[in-house]
């Protein structure tokens, strides 16, 4: 994305990066801070949280990471913000995304940890890709390791946002996931 676009999907200040990526090792506490917001979240938004899942890099055991706990939130329609952002601003989360153009995706942040709370409407194509990117890295060393390495090596580089950094992992990424596709197809 360039700076514009982060701009134009950004609520409140936009930031620059103001130090390099920082990987950490894998941390098993990862999936226990996930566990205790997804109970924040379940208990914010009851029946409205159609499905929570722990995603991104922190979700893979043996997987360094920026420690950051992704989260997918799953709603009936994204874009009916009123359906969910007010309990979740009860519960300490805060609007800081809203992509209507890209899978209707809404991004929360909470201020006392860190979080990416991704928001999506029930049957999006974004969540599957999501979830079976996770599974692969779960379940291929191989392709986990490729990941980590390219990962490792943009943390290296200087990036103003730290959407510039994400962005630049989409190859690997799509790699990843053509040979997960593959695979799947090959078990039908």
């Amino acid at each position: 994305m360039t700076e514009e676009q982060i701009r134009a999907v950004t609520i409140g200040e936009l930031k620059p990066s103001s130090r390099p990526i920082f990987l950490a090792d894998y941390d098993p506490e990862w999936p226990l801070q996930f566990e205790r917001e997804a109970d924040r979240i379940r208990t914010a938004l009851g029946e409205a949280a159609l499905q929570v899942e722990h995603v991104g890099s922190t979700s893979v055991p043996g997987l360094a990471a920026k420690p950051v706990i992704d989260i997918v939130l799953v709603v009936t329609d994204s874009a009916l913000e009123e359906a969910y952002v007010l309990a979740l601003e009860s519960a300490g989360y805060v609007l800081r995304i809203r992509e209507p153009d890209w899978f209707k995706h809404r991004m929360l942040n909470r201020q006392d940890t860190n979080v990416n709370l991704h928001v999506f409407s029930r049957g999006c194509a974004e969540v599957d890709r999501m979830l079976l990117f996770r599974e692969r890295l779960r379940a291929n060393e191989s392709d986990r390791r490729h990941y980590e390495r390219a990962k490792r090596e943009l943390a290296r580089q200087d990036w103003k946002y730290v959407q510039n950094y994400a962005d630049a992992k989409s190859p690997v990424v799509e790699e990843i996931l053509a040979r997960a596709g593959s695979d799947t197809s090959d078990e039908l």
